[in-house]
């Protein structure tokens, strides 16, 4: 799974439009950022790359901050500090791409959290009657996710838990789809007049497959207008 992990997937603006991030704002977690002279490291790469490519496992990690960036300020320090740590617990350079910490490795990661000194807002597990369990945007991300031997193998970008809508490394190029079909062809064939049932037939697709594909193109099309 190594490769697929490492696998250039996007130029910083595909992945940032998928996310719904702006771009600078993934740039900055990609390649941090000089601000009056100072440094800032990256928080998804150990250092700098001097690329505008996103590798899958970066994009997948990408997606974890964006739960967060929705309402919030990303603390930069903190955040670099408890992926360094997760990195170094679970011996693994793409923790957030690594089912572990929001299953079996919850206390790692708790630990990693804290000994970061990361705020409360920001934490991956929280405690509950003695429990350990995920915060709303640890478990928001993680039902993102499709997992396969606890490598992160695909991504939901739409925002509807229901939908079937998958970014694949391996499938299309990693642009959205279902059933290896391209929500964007779907969608082009939609306004070049056919209906939506001779395109579940044209690609041997359910018709609420076909209904979930345009959703999800209409979301983003409204989405780039409200940009």
């Amino acid at each position: 799974m190594s490769s697929v992990l490492d696998r250039e997937m996007y130029s910083e603006a595909e992945a940032a439009r998928l996310l719904r991030v702006g771009q600078s704002t993934l740039h900055y977690w990609l390649e941090g950022s000089q601000v009056r002279g100072k440094s800032y490291k990256p928080i998804l790469r150990d250092k700098p790359r001097g690329t505008r490519t996103v590798t899958w496992a970066e994009f997948v990690e990408a997606g974890f901050l964006r739960e967060y960036r929705r309402t919030l300020r990303v603390p930069m320090a903190e955040l670099r500090k408890f992926i360094e740590l997760l990195r170094e617990k679970f011996d693994v350079p793409y923790p957030l791409a690594d089912r572990r910490p929001f299953v079996s490795g919850k206390r790692l990661a708790y630990d990693a959290q804290t000994a970061a000194g990361l705020g409360i807002d920001f934490w991956m597990v929280t405690v509950a009657d003695d429990q350990l369990m995920l915060t709303t945007p640890a478990d928001s991300f993680s039902r993102r996710v499709d997992w396969v031997n606890d490598t992160a193998v695909a991504y939901r970008p739409d925002a509807n838990p229901e939908s079937p809508v998958r970014v694949r490394p391996d499938v299309r190029f990693g642009k959205p789809s279902i059933n290896g079909v391209s929500t964007e062809v779907i969608s082009e064939q939609h306004d070049a007049g056919e209906d939506r049932d001779a395109i579940s037939e044209m690609y041997a697709l359910k018709r609420t497959d076909v209904d979930w594909a345009l959703a999800y193109e209409f979301s983003v099309r409204a989405a780039n207008r409200a940009a």
